[in-house]
């Protein structure tokens, strides 16, 4: 399964430990380099969608200034999942840089620093 953009930064933000909504949104900015802006009802959405998937689960609740925030978790099906998607895009990256070097662009690394 291949996944979206938003869905990968998603579930690597929560690789290290279970976040709240907006601290999704913080790491998922952070960690795409400020490419992914995520809107409070897309992620919403899909944090609602990966959990019926089974990819996170919600880990706890708390009340904070009267408000409930709901903090997710990671699950195994979702760490299998995430690394599926790195492999996979390991493999295709590999694929593109090895046609991009016999052209002769420059800047591309080998494969492992050779």
């Amino acid at each position: 399964m291949r996944l979206a953009e938003p869905t990968f930064f998603i579930l690597t933000s929560l690789t290290d430990q279970p976040l709240h909504g907006y601290g999704v949104m913080q790491a998922a900015r952070e960690l795409s380099g400020g490419r992914l802006q995520l809107r409070p009802g897309t992620l919403y959405a899909a944090l609602d969608r990966l959990a019926e998937d089974g990819l996170l689960v919600v880990d706890r609740e708390e009340a904070v200034d009267g408000r409930l925030r709901r903090y997710y978790r990671l699950t195994d099906d979702g760490a299998t999942a995430l690394a599926a998607e790195v492999e996979r895009m390991r493999a295709d990256a590999t694929v593109a840089a090895a046609r991009l070097r016999r052209r002769g662009v420059p800047g591309l690394a080998l494969e492992g620093g050779r």
